[in-house]
């Protein structure tokens, strides 16, 4: 049988199923019907005479959803999702961080929209206008749409070092109106970042306010992940409360020295609050974050490695330290040097990110930048990472729960009401993992490689990985709300 050309009748058979419920594993087979799973059971219940892939020694599980990227642009640039499907990736989440492809045309691009990638991809003057580009020349996974607040702002504002007057808000309620009208599951903030900082909590809730008749989410990268991170909690929350959406605790950490511990007290909060209100997080396994050069977080890292820089292009993949001891610069000379720039941060403890990662609110998120010239390796190596260490290595997670983060729950929070599981009339979004071999390769010395151990992978019944290489197939479709977000 030739992965390329996918039948439409296709059995699974002699596999360990894991259901993405969280349910214990069972042997089963699966048999797939076109894009849909038609039957999951015992191997006398399958019909005979159809194709069949021996899954015997592997696991058997739903699609991973990615639930926060950037790969807005990489999307379109690279259809094949190479770093996504070579971990078992058949669904993402874009927009996020406050940063989104749409609805923005424009060549010169503030940071941090440059993280999506060149000007040359910021072509669509709505949102509307980018998915139906994603539906015309689709990729090898689909996609779960956000809309960027900061892109928003870029978008309508000529100053974006202030809070936005009536007429700018007013403005950007009728481009996320259309957002949510062509297919968004909601909107994003990043207030951490520049062309967002200055927006006040209300002027998010009054923007805000044009996709509450969808339900959407609210996703944020919060203002303060470091020692402010109550208040900032506290933000969100109140916003969340304002717009009667999910908030959705984007890559949830705590930064620098002074705040390592502190997720045991941010976990409390969030729970106190689910109590109240629909919440969520997202996380990745790694001690270390990536984004623009900030002063800010190079003075609480305890290491930072520049990713790519415009100014210094000799910096790339090396230490900051190591940058400014050669340019003998300070801290601020040496920035002005390599801006505008990228890098990765080593500014999180290990036990946090465990804790936060053992939520069970927690989805997993690769939240990588797949333009980095030198990316941090979370971009082709999250979900493996967590099944090998998290899971295999040191029994963090048992693997069910593992899976259901990647999957069933990521489904129930996105309102994606067909993904997530394997049971039948469920879109056929599954992946064979070699349970024992499957490991992240990538590394922060040399992030760009593929992981080993993910055997195949189906989006929408079609093959897109063979467990070497993208096949070329590109099934991957816009997904849509399944009514309001649960």
């Amino acid at each position: 049988m030739s992965d390329r050309a996918t039948p439409d009748r296709l059995l699974l058979a002699g596999g360990l199923v894991v259901d993405g419920s969280g349910a214990p594993p069972v042997h089963a087979d699966v048999l797939i019907e076109g894009d849909r799973i038609a039957a999951v059971g015992a191997a006398d219940t399958m019909p005979r005479g159809v194709p069949v892939v021996d899954a015997r020694g592997y696991v058997v599980a739903p699609g991973f959803i990615d639930s926060h990227t950037h790969d807005d642009g990489y999307l379109l640039a690279h259809p094949d999702m190479t770093p996504k499907v070579s971990q078992g990736i058949t669904s993402v989440v874009t927009g996020n961080c406050g940063v989104s492809l749409a609805p923005l045309v424009r060549e010169h691009l503030p940071q941090p929209l440059d993280l999506l990638g060149p000007p040359s991809l910021f072509r669509f003057p709505t949102f509307a206008a980018w998915l139906e580009a994603l539906r015309a020349t689709p990729a090898a996974v689909n996609v779960i749409p956000l809309v960027g607040h900061t892109t928003l702002r870029v978008a309508t504002m000529t100053d974006t070092q202030r809070e936005a007057e009536a007429h700018e808000i007013e403005g950007m309620q009728a481009l996320l109106a259309e957002a949510m009208d062509a297919g968004a599951f909601g909107m994003s903030t990043g207030t951490f970042y520049p062309p967002a900082a200055h927006a006040s909590t209300d002027e998010i809730v009054q923007i805000g306010k044009a996709m509450r008749p969808h339900r959407g989410l609210y996703a944020t990268h919060l203002r303060d992940e470091a020692d402010h991170i109550v208040p900032a909690i506290e933000e969100a929350l109140e916003i969340g409360r304002a717009l009667d959406a999910r908030v959705v605790f984007s890559h949830h950490k705590l930064a620098g020295g002074r705040n390592h511990g502190r997720s045991a007290e941010t976990l409390a909060l969030l729970d106190k609050a689910s109590k109240l209100q629909p919440v969520c997080l997202d996380c990745h396994p790694y001690p270390a974050t990536s984004t623009m050069l900030r002063i800010d977080r190079v003075r609480i890292a305890s290491r930072t490695m520049i990713t790519w820089s415009s100014g210094y292009p000799a910096a790339q993949g090396r230490d900051f330290a190591d940058v400014q001891a050669e340019l003998g610069l300070d801290d601020q000379g040496t920035l002005e040097r390599l801006s505008p720039a990228g890098a990765i941060y080593f500014l999180m403890d290990e036990a946090d990110v465990e804790r936060i990662m053992s939520h069970p609110m927690g989805m997993v998120g690769t939240d990588g930048l797949p333009f980095d010239r030198h990316p941090h390796p979370r971009q082709w190596g999250t979900f493996t990472r967590v099944l090998r260490s998290l899971v295999r290595e040191r029994g963090v997670l048992p693997l069910e729960t593992a899976i259901h983060k990647m999957t069933g729950l990521a489904a129930r929070y996105y309102g994606l009401a067909d993904r997530g599981r394997l049971v039948a009339g469920h879109k056929a979004d599954v992946v064979l993992i070699d349970a024992e071999r499957v490991t992240d390769r990538a590394t922060f010395e040399q992030p760009i490689q593929a992981s080993e151990g993910i055997h195949r992978v189906f989006v929408n019944g079609q093959c897109v990985w063979d467990g070497q290489r993208a096949t070329g197939a590109l099934p991957g479709q816009v997904l849509q709300r399944s009514g309001h977000l649960d």
